[in-house]
């Protein structure tokens, strides 16, 4: 361990970006192995970089990977956490974890605004800069270190000093999970499938998705990521099953 450090802190006289450099190290415990990786994950779409063979790069496929292992590492972590529980209480409790409004709450309160390189604009989409930053941030750690310090990384550091499982479990479900819940408890079939994509006025990607239940089209709705668009959509259908009670029967009579 000591030689590690020694290593690193010689590293760091020749790195160009030292501040990132310390910046990574203070948040995760780890000092990067590869730079690179963790700048490209401070680089969201609205202002991407030019790589030396002239593509342009940002964020979103180290967001992409981020995601994937944020959503494996908490489900495992959950998993094992609480063993009696049933799986509706796993998805929703992971989901409340994972969810947007979540992820951008830590990377927040972890400074990530001050090395995120975006355009400012006026628009909703803004508002989610530190949560995508932070998923990309799990992918570059996750590339740099190994699944191993990265599952780490996300338990010691994120999970457990910015959640409260006690509290967790007993606040409110969110759209997706409460709707999941309710076609587990009813056995009917939920699907939610992506209408379109287009760009807003800002050129940002925006997503339509549909829920599907029991076969039978529930709602759709728009967001600035797909699970944005599927909390949005959730939302809706839940609003439909306890207004519309003629449609409510239709999904019961699809149950399985």
């Amino acid at each position: 361990m000591l030689l590690s450090n020694a290593i690193s802190l010689i590293k760091l006289l020749f790195v160009k970006d030292k501040e990132l450099y310390l910046f990574i190290h203070r948040i995760t415990g780890y000092y990067p192995r590869d730079i690179k990786l963790y700048q490209l994950a401070m680089v969201h779409r609205s202002k991407p970089v030019k790589r030396p063979d002239g593509r342009w790069a940002n964020n979103e496929r180290l967001e992409y990977l981020g995601d994937a292992v944020l959503d494996t590492v908490v489900g495992d972590f959950l998993y094992t956490t609480f063993p009696n529980k049933h799986e509706g209480f796993l998805t929703s409790t992971r989901a409340k974890i994972v969810q947007r409004e979540s992820l951008n709450r830590i990377g927040n309160s972890l400074n990530l605004d001050r090395h995120v390189h975006a355009m400012m604009r006026s628009s909703s989409h803004n508002s989610y800069i530190c949560g995508n930053a932070l998923e990309a941030l799990v992918g570059a750690v996750y590339l740099d270190q190994g699944y191993k310090r990265c599952r780490s990384f996300i338990i010691n550091r994120l999970i457990k000093r910015h959640f409260d499982l006690n509290e967790l479990v007993k606040t409110e479900q969110n759209f997706k999970s409460r709707l999941i819940e309710w076609t587990q408890k009813y056995h009917v079939t939920i699907e939610y499938e992506l209408v379109d994509t287009y760009s807003d006025a800002d050129k940002n990607p925006v997503f339509r998705t549909a829920v599907i239940l029991g076969g039978l089209f529930a709602s759709d709705a728009v967001g600035y990521s797909k699970k944005e668009a599927h909390q949005a959509a959730s939302k809706k259908a839940l609003e439909r099953l306890k207004q519309d009670q003629q449609f409510c029967e239709q999904v019961l009579a699809t149950a399985l």
